[in-house]
């Protein structure tokens, strides 16, 4: 007899990890299988989270209940704000988190979860009824049922790994491919393309000259990401005020969910930098590494290149940034990031020791460039569920992406919608003025990709509504209504946007000299703590807020209305029923991007590369000729019988 659940979710990376726990907080009864569980959200490249506009994600993901952020800060080495020198819509969060513990701590949070399974073992099939998802079939030959499937396999299907000539069969070092797993998706019409991305060697840090390159301290107090994590440090650590003396306290920790305190000392990352030795090395081998060696046929992320692709894009630049990062607290593995690379193993020993400090320098691992298989997202709604087959639904480097943001975004939006279907609720979608989320996965369903995806902030076009600072706030009501955020941070981001409220409304009415607090406090270079009445007790996150919102209130309403505007337009539903080839003075071009897509509003059809306003007139015309006229349309183009 096989097992039973309504949602399971293949492969236990980031994107599986909240996708599960997702699915299993809603309620519903729910599978994680994977070929490894104890690898469980392993961080394969640099284990780092956020970054410019990947940091926006996370709080995102916060706000709305899921993992990635906790997980972070409780397992975090070194914490830093990016950007500090311009404005807040682009400042972004950085940790540089314990490899192992991270993966430790995710694992102990799968294994508490009330409604979820974890299954160890090989999902090579995917079983289909008509046009539903029916459940899989493990290698083992165990057949399990399940109302919804969510695959979240990585780069692990048709895997390939490249180190020089040298290329094997792999999802990543030392861990198999899913090749069976492929084969099943690609038997369902899926369409496939081939990608490529690649990490460098890991070092030795007793073998590196430390002398020789330049520290970079974290920032203190530690930058969090959770509110969670926050509120514990406040409350163990007493936020100081410019004139307080220092107040210490000890803290009570877990060891599974929280490995050390959140006051433990930061371990410091260190820089160093290629050099035109460095260059020689590289263009000399450039023939022999997989990338320019014609093995690898897969499109690279332009993003995150190798250090061959800088070293040939960029000839004019005589040194690159490497950030040399340690990848625990106790570990000897040092990632060098920078130097991602797929040239053979003598010549990534020149090269790594042609570098300032690492001249002596012992690699671990190798670097080495992995191709993979991944799924056309245009082929999915919104909810990241599959056009083709009801209850399919796919998240991560499956859809094109690159990172472990972008990938536990998808998979709790996946997640999400996996068990909302079983609960027959509504889709979770969340638009392009709401979250960098949105942003992320409109872009995905409605353009495609071609080649590695990365958040930037750029994608987005209202950054100063979307910061990561407001995530919490933006989000609130979205959150509210899901039920995955903890009640306690629910309320206390409703506390706070009261007393955000009440304090406005009296720095309207109280005055300095002939201006209001709130006209001073719009002033560039005035503090909250600068104005007469301050309240001494707010928490760090209401004088921030009350700051931003002062001196960018001119631009933040300005937004708004662009907000308002575009969503009268993202309204406007297309109906289902409307067969785009019955519009016979639409351009080719148009018909055949829009039949491919199949845009639910005229805000997405408009985004479509290659679709313009005349194509969005003519769509309206045929909607207010209304279905009749498109059925006599589909019987003009149908043979004679």
């Amino acid at each position: 007899m096989s097992r039973q659940f309504d949602v399971i979710i293949i492969g236990a990376g980031h994107a599986g990890c909240e996708a599960a726990l997702a699915s299993a907080r809603l309620g519903v009864g729910t599978a994680l299988v994977s070929m490894d569980i104890s690898a469980a959200a392993k961080m394969s490249c640099n284990p780092s989270i956020g970054g410019i506009a990947k940091s926006h994600i996370v709080f995102e993901l916060d706000a709305l209940g899921g993992e990635m952020a906790r997980n972070t800060d409780y397992t975090g080495i070194q914490f830093r704000v990016l950007n500090t020198r311009k404005g807040p819509a682009v400042q972004a969060n950085r940790a540089q988190c314990d490899k192992d513990a991270y993966s430790a701590r995710i694992r102990a949070v799968l294994e508490q979860q009330p409604n979820l399974s974890l299954i160890q073992g090989e999902a090579v099939n995917i079983i289909r009824e008509q046009d539903r998802i029916a459940g899989i079939i493990l290698a083992s030959g165990e057949t399990i049922e399940a109302k919804c499937i969510v695959i979240t396999a990585g780069t692990f299907i048709r895997g390939m790994i490249h180190i020089g000539f040298n290329s094997q069969p792999g999802g990543r070092a030392g861990e198999a491919p899913a090749n069976a797993l492929g084969e099943s998706l690609a038997g369902l019409g899926l369409k496939i393309a081939r990608l490529k991305t690649g990490t460098p060697p890991r070092l030795h840090a007793d073998s590196i000259d430390w002398a020789k390159t330049e520290i970079q301290p974290g920032l203190e107090p530690p930058t969090f990401f959770s509110a969670q994590a926050r509120e514990e440090y406040r409350l163990f650590h007493v936020e100081q005020l410019p004139d307080a003396k220092p107040v210490f306290h000890v803290e009570q920790f877990n060891s599974a969910l929280c490995p050390w305190p959140l006051s433990a000392p930061q371990i410091p990352c260190y820089l160093t930098h290629t050099t035109e030795e460095t260059h020689d090395i590289i263009r000399r081998n450039l023939a022999r590494s997989a990338l320019y060696g014609g093995i690898i046929t897969g499109t690279g992320a332009r993003y995150c290149p190798s250090i061959e692709d800088k070293v040939v894009k960029f000839p004019e630049k005589l040194r690159h940034h490497v950030f040399i990062e340690p990848e625990g607290r106790n570990s000897i593995s040092i990632y060098p990031n920078g130097i991602s690379n797929s040239l053979p193993k003598d010549a990534q020993e020149e090269m790594v020791h042609s570098i300032p400090g690492l001249q002596r320098a012992k690699i671990l691992k190798w670097a080495y460039a992995i191709e993979y298989d991944f799924f056309d997202p245009t082929q999915l709604h919104h909810s990241l569920e599959s056009k083709l087959l009801s209850g399919l639904f796919l998240a991560g480097q499956v859809n094109g992406t690159t990172g472990y943001e972008e990938a536990a975004g998808q998979g709790f939006i996946a997640g999400v919608n996996a068990a909302l279907k079983c609960l027959k609720r509504e889709s979770f979608v969340l638009g392009r003025d709401e979250a960098y989320i949105g942003v992320m996965i409109d872009d995905l369903v409605t353009k495609g990709t071609d080649e590695p995806y990365r958040m930037f902030t750029s994608r987005a076009e209202y950054r100063l509504t979307l910061r990561q600072d407001n995530a919490r706030f933006r989000l609130h009501s979205r959150a509210k209504s899901l039920g995955l955020a903890a009640p306690a941070q629910l309320a206390q981001t409703e506390e706070m946007e009261n007393t955000i409220e009440r304090e406005f409304l009296r720095m309207r009415s109280a005055r300095l000299s002939q201006a209001t607090l709130e006209q001073v406090l719009k002033r560039p270079t005035t503090k909250y703590w600068d104005l007469p009445g301050a309240d001494r007790s707010l928490a760090t996150e209401v004088i921030e807020q009350m700051e931003i919102l002062a001196k960018y209130d001119g631009y933040i309403r300005r937004e708004a209305e662009q907000i308002r505007k575009a969503q009268n337009r993202e309204s406007d539903k297309i109906p289902d029923w409307l067969d785009f080839d019955t519009i016979p003075s639409m351009r080719f071009e148009s018909r055949q991007k829009l039949k491919r897509v199949r845009p639910r509003t005229f805000g997405q059809a408009l985004r479509i590369p290659g679709v313009n306003p005349v194509d969005l007139s003519l769509i309206a015309i045929a909607i207010k000729r209304g279905p009749a006229t498109a059925e006599i349309g589909n019987k003009a183009k149908r043979p004679a019988e």
